[in-house]
Parts: C-alpha cells; sequence; structure tokens
C-alpha cells in the first residue's frame, strides 16, 4: 500500500489535497473519515488507516447503520493520513474535482486479525467503527475476479445486526461536516471560511485564509538582494536591518542554520496571519542578539531609537524600575522590526493595552518535566480536550515549539486574572485527578520529581505564554505552532516538529487553525 498512484493522479500545484509525506507508524488508536464528495456525481468516501495510508472506498449510496442494505463499494487508491482532515473544494478539471466535506470521523479496530492489511488483500475485512455518525462493526466483501472489470474493484459494506444497527437509516438525513459543520454548499460558496456549529449564528462563520496585505514577492526579493546590511521597505515601512547572515539559531542534526535574514523574511511572510493575536497588546520580547545558542534576555522597554511610526502603550501603573512604555504589534512591519531587533520569541500579554486586568485568554500550560515523555503530555491534552467537549468551551491547542502543547480558551472581558487562573487551577486538578501519576502540584522544578505542572499560574497579568507562529530558541528555529484537535492522535505530531517554512506552507495549504478563539466570545461554565 502506497501513495504512488495517488500523487500521479493529481497535480498538488492545482488541488488543494495534501500530497502526503509517505508511510508513518502507526500509533495506538486507528482512525478513520468518511467524506462526502460531490464530484462528477454524488458519492461518500470511506477511507481506514491501516499502515500508514488511508485504504479508501468510493461508496456511491453511502453507508448506512441499516443492517438489511447492502451498498456497493469501489476500492480505490490508497490515501494519506494527512486526508483525514481534508475539507474543501478540488477545482474544475482536476481528478475528483468537486467539494468535500468530513462527514464523519472516529476510530476503529479491526474484528477477527490483527493484520488488516491481510484482510484486505484476502477480500473480507470486518471493522468495529466508533464516529460522530457511524457506530458499529461493518463489512468490507469483495464481489470476486469477476467485479473488477477496466480495473474497478467492486466490494460490498454492509453492517451487523448490532446493537448500533438503525433499521431505515439513511446518511443523506445527515448532511453537515462532523469536523466543521457545515454542509457541501457551504463549503462550496466559501472554501476558506471555517462553520461552527458550537456558536451563534451570526458568529458561526470563521475565516481561515481572511483577506490580508501579504509581502510581495518582489518585497522579498529585494530582502534577498541585500548584503549583510540595509534598508528594507515592506508593508510600505521603510526599515534597516543589520548582520543580514548573521546566524542565530543552530541547525539540526543533518539541517542547516537559520540567519537573521531567514528569521526576518519569516517574520515579513508570517506577520499577517499572527498580528490579529497581538493586536492591542503589550509585547515582552525575548531577545537573543547573539543567537539561541547563547543567553537570551527578556526585553520590555521600548528603546529610544525606535522609530516613530511603532504603536506603544504607556503604562500608567509602572512604578520606579518598572517597564514604561511597551511596544505594541499592531501592523505587520512591526514583527519584522522585532526580528530584526533580535527578538527570537514574541509573548503578548493576555489582556489588551485598554482594559489590562481584563484578560481575553484562559490559559492551559501543560508544562513537561523531566521525566515526561512525548506520549504523557498527549495524553494530558486529551484528556483536557474531552474535558472541555463535554463542557461546550470552544479552545485551540498549539505545540509550543520545545517540549509541550498550550491550550488557549477565549473568553467575553469581564472577570479578572483571579477568576480565570481559579478556573483553569479547577479545571486541571479535575483532569490531573485522572492520572495522578503524571502530574505534580509542587510549585519548584526541582520539587516536582520530574514530572509534569498543569501550570494556570500564567493566568495572571504581565504573564504570557509563547504567542502563536513565534519562533521559539531552539536548533533549526522550531515555531510554537497551532494544531487541529485531531492532531492529537497523529503519531507524526512532534512539540517541535515545525520550523520556519513549514509552518508557512501549512498556514498556505490548511490556513490559520488558530482562527477560532478570535471569532466572538464566551463565558467560562461553571465548575463542579
Amino acid at each position: 500500500m502506497a501513495l504512488e498512484r495517488y500523487r500521479e493522479m493529481r497535480d498538488f500545484g492545482r488541488t488543494p489535497e495534501p500530497a502526503g509525506s509517505g508511510a508513518a507508524a502507526g500509533g495506538p488508536v486507528r482512525r478513520f473519515v468518511v467524506q462526502r464528495h460531490r464530484a462528477r456525481r454524488l458519492h461518500y468516501d470511506l477511507r481506514l488507516e491501516i499502515d500508514g495510508v488511508l485504504v479508501s472506498w468510493a461508496v456511491p449510496r453511502g453507508p448506512t447503520l441499516d443492517p438489511d442494505v447492502r451498498r456497493t463499494a469501489v476500492h480505490v487508491e490508497d490515501h494519506p493520513l494527512e486526508y483525514l482532515d481534508f475539507e474543501g473544494v478540488i477545482p474544475h478539471g482536476e481528478y475528483g474535482g468537486g467539494d468535500v466535506i468530513v462527514w464523519d470521523i472516529g476510530t476503529w479496530e479491526p474484528h477477527g486479525t490483527d493484520d488488516p492489511a491481510a484482510a484486505v488483500a484476502g477480500g473480507e475485512l470486518h471493522a468495529d467503527v466508533r464516529g460522530e455518525k457511524l457506530r458499529g462493526r461493518f463489512v468490507l466483501v469483495r464481489r470476486g475476479p469477476s467485479s473488477a472489470r477496466a480495473g474497478r474493484e467492486d466490494w460490498l459494506l454492509v453492517h451487523k445486526h448490532d446493537e448500533s444497527a438503525v433499521p431505515g437509516w439513511d446518511p443523506e438525513e445527515h448532511p453537515r461536516s462532523a469536523l466543521t459543520g457545515r454542509t457541501n454548499d457551504e463549503v462550496k460558496a466559501d472554501p476558506d471560511r471555517l462553520w461552527r456549529s458550537d456558536l451563534p449564528a451570526a458568529e458561526a462563520a470563521v475565516v481561515l485564509r481572511p483577506p490580508v496585505v501579504r509581502a510581495t514577492a518582489d518585497e522579498l526579493a529585494a530582502l534577498d538582494d541585500l548584503g549583510e546590511s540595509g534598508t528594507w521597505e515592506v508593508f510600505g515601512r521603510r526599515q534597516r536591518v543589520t548582520n543580514l547572515d548573521k546566524v542565530l539559531f543552530p541547525p539540526r542534526p543533518g539541517g542547516a542554520p537559520v540567519t537573521k535574514r531567514d528569521l526576518v523574511r519569516y517574520a515579513a511572510r508570517i506577520a499577517p496571519v499572527a498580528v490579529p493575536y497581538l493586536q492591542g497588546r503589550p509585547l515582552n520580547m525575548h531577545r537573543y542578539p547573539n543567537g539561541a545558542g547563547t543567553k537570551g534576555f527578556w526585553h520590555k522597554q521600548l528603546p529610544a531609537h525606535a522609530p516613530e511610526w511603532l504603536a506603544r502603550w504607556e503604562n500608567p501603573e509602572a512604578d520606579d524600575g518598572e517597564t514604561t512604555t511597551y511596544v505594541v504589534v499592531d501592523e505587520p512591519a512591526t514583527l519584522v522590526w522585532a526580528a530584526n531587533y533580535g527578538a527570537l520569541e514574541w509573548h503578548a500579554w493576555t489582556s489588551k493595552a485598554d482594559e489590562p486586568r481584563l484578560p481575553t485568554y484562559a490559559l492551559i500550560d501543560l508544562d513537561p518535566g523531566t521525566s515526561t515523555s512525548w506520549e504523557d503530555v498527549l495524553v494530558l491534552a486529551r484528556l483536557h480536550r474531552t474535558a472541555l467537549e463535554h463542557l461546550g468551551v470552544r479552545a485551540q491547542p498549539k505545540v509550543t515549539g520545545r517540549r509541550g502543547i498550550q491550550i488557549w480558551v477565549p473568553i467575553a472581558r469581564g472577570p479578572g486574572f483571579d477568576e480565570t487562573r481559579a478556573w483553569v487551577e479547577q479545571l486541571s486538578h479535575a483532569v490531573g485527578a485522572v492520572v495522578p501519576d503524571l502530574v505534580s502540584w509542587k510549585w519548584t522544578v526541582s520539587s516536582r520529581g520530574g514530572l509534569a505542572r498543569l501550570d494556570y499560574t500564567q493566568n495572571a497579568i504581565n504573564k504570557t505564554l509563547v504567542a502563536p507562529y513565534s519562533p521559539r530558541a531552539m536548533p533549526g528555529a522550531s515555531v510554537s505552532a497551532p494544531i487541529a484537535w485531531e492532531e492529537l492522535d497523529d503519531p507524526a505530531l512532534r512539540p517541535d516538529g515545525f520550523g520556519l517554512e513549514d509552518v508557512v506552507e501549512r498556514v498556505e495549504r490548511r490556513g490559520d487553525l488558530f482562527r477560532p478563539v478570535l471569532a466572538g466570545e464566551q463565558v467560562l461554565p461553571a465548575l463542579g
């Protein structure tokens, strides 16, 4: 089972479908997806994760929970794992051109075999599925050699008579995406918009690729053409950039070092996406003028030589020796300035300058200890995912770019930091009680015995977590990258797995996965 045939059939310069990174090691849980696909004809695509790919069947009339109905299922080419959350429009003229939604998604287990690939090769597979819509045991049976006409391999798909069976069940009566709540018509009308069914109708549309002012190809080329230093005009601002060929991030094993030019270029490319999470907020810069291999320091005070056009906030409560003037990232050019100034990491306040004591986010920080494995972090993140889903609370995760995961919960302004900190503390204690062997509540690192900390203390004025899309002072310039909740189940996910180019390509392909935290406001529910 390989992806050669899948890739041969597609032009990835035109289709938004993922090319796939190749076969990956299977995780502890097998996943499946069913996509409702309106191409030349409406059909449903059933895809089961087997040996690092999605083994796929096209089901013309869709799967059903009715055990007395047989469906034809045409075995088609394997698809990459990245197809699990593909939802969008394949351009007309491309293979499979039409609109696609994630009609159902979940996990599955083979029944009666430990080798589902061999079962598929043998022509009969029994699968126990647990999805948002499909449940119970399905059986796929190849009709036999006589069905293989013109390369078409016909199978039958049936549901067993079990407790999940529902006579008369019709997939067309359940038309919305299990991932985004959208219909095929809504995807076709606006493929770059997320439709959140958990929000009021007036707030439910979340633009994943909002119109932005991008750094142009000519502007980026001008940066590439500069020598060690020079004047660069980008986003309508002229800036002096210096020491562009200086190495700021040592290489990862087998990789290349990252220069200041690379960082400034990344800041220009990602700034239009990142600015909404920084706008109106004082910025704490973590500066490393001599690179990530040296000791950095926090820089909050706006320097006297900063250009006049930079937005700023005068802190009216500053005592002697405290920061009086902060830079505020209200436009993309400001991030370019910060990158040139040696700010390798960007940390914005969780409150805005107009109401500094009223946060707009509650922060959940999964901080691994010295003995905490990545799998342990994923367990904690999945438990928080389940708890937030149970509470009906909207939140978005991101990897830290180092070892952990952070979860941002958008809130309506009103409660202060004491209230949000208490809410996160109560939630995290409930989660920690499920896996007490993974979590320590001790204050100091040395007292935790290597265990993880669910750090609710970051919910305080002037306390920050690294911003979405910020680089980290790590080899190779890993990025604190937003992820989809479903990626917590992806065995390829790593906390420091996204570099500068990875993130730019990811945003261009998938949009801004963190965007839902900007859509509307929510009130934190009472706990316990």
